[in-house]
C-alpha cells in the first residue's frame, strides 16, 4: 500500500483481511506505543467502535526496533458483542499475518515524523485495498502545522539502542543498518 499515510509503503495480507473492511473509512484512536495499548485497548471510555481505526505509532525501527506488536487486539467489550476484526494501521511488524485488517510497516514512521505520528484521535482514515491505498483525510494546511509542531521521541542516551537508533533505515529499506 501507499498513500498519505505511508508515503513509502506499507504492507497488508490482503487475503487475511475480511473483505467488508477492504475498502473502509474511519475515525482514528490513537496508541503511542506498545505499552499504551495494553493499558487502554479495553477502556469503555474510549468509546470505540467497529469502524474506527485502531493506530500503534512509534513502534517501528528508530523507536523500537520494530517489535511484533502489530496484532493489536480488538477490545474486550467489542469481542464480547462478535467483533472479530477492525482495521489496525502501525509503524510494527507482526508474525504470520494470519488473520486480521492489518496495515504494518508504515514507512516512514511516527518517530522520524513520518505521517503516522501526525495522527490525531478522530482523524478519518481511507483504506482500500484494491488499490493498495491507505490514507490520512486531513487538510494539507493542517498537517503541515501538526509536522511544524512535532517533536521526535528522545534517543535512547547510549549503547547499542542509541547506535541502533541512529542507524536503522526505514521498513521500506530493509531494517537494515546505514553503514551496511
Amino acid at each position: 500500500l501507499r498513500g498519505s499515510l505511508a508515503p513509502d509503503g506499507a504492507v497488508i495480507k490482503a487475503a487475511a483481511a475480511s473483505s467488508a473492511l477492504c475498502r473502509h473509512c474511519g475515525p482514528a484512536v490513537v496508541f503511542d506505543s506498545p505499552e499504551d495499548v495494553a493499558l487502554r485497548i479495553d477502556d469503555p471510555t474510549l468509546g470505540i467502535t467497529p469502524d474506527h481505526v485502531l493506530v500503534l505509532r512509534n513502534a517501528g525501527p528508530v523507536a523500537a526496533g520494530m517489535p511484533e506488536a502489530g496484532a493489536l487486539p480488538i477490545p474486550k467489550y467489542l469481542a464480547a458483542r462478535g467483533v472479530r476484526d477492525m482495521v489496525r494501521v502501525s509503524d510494527c511488524r507482526m508474525s504470520g499475518t494470519a488473520y486480521g485488517t492489518v496495515v504494518l510497516h508504515c514507512s516512514p514512521e511516527a518517530a522520524v515524523g513520518g505521517p503516522l505520528g501526525l495522527v490525531r484521535d478522530g482523524d478519518m482514515i481511507a483504506l482500500d485495498v484494491e488499490q493498495r491505498r491507505i490514507d490520512l483525510l486531513v487538510d494539507a494546511a493542517e498537517l503541515a502545522r501538526r509536522r511544524a509542531a512535532f517533536t521526535p521521541p528522545a534517543l535512547p542516551q547510549r549503547g547499542w539502542r542509541r547506535l541502533y537508533a541512529q542507524h536503522v533505515q526505514q521498513a521500506h529499506l530493509g531494517c537494515d543498518m546505514d553503514f551496511l
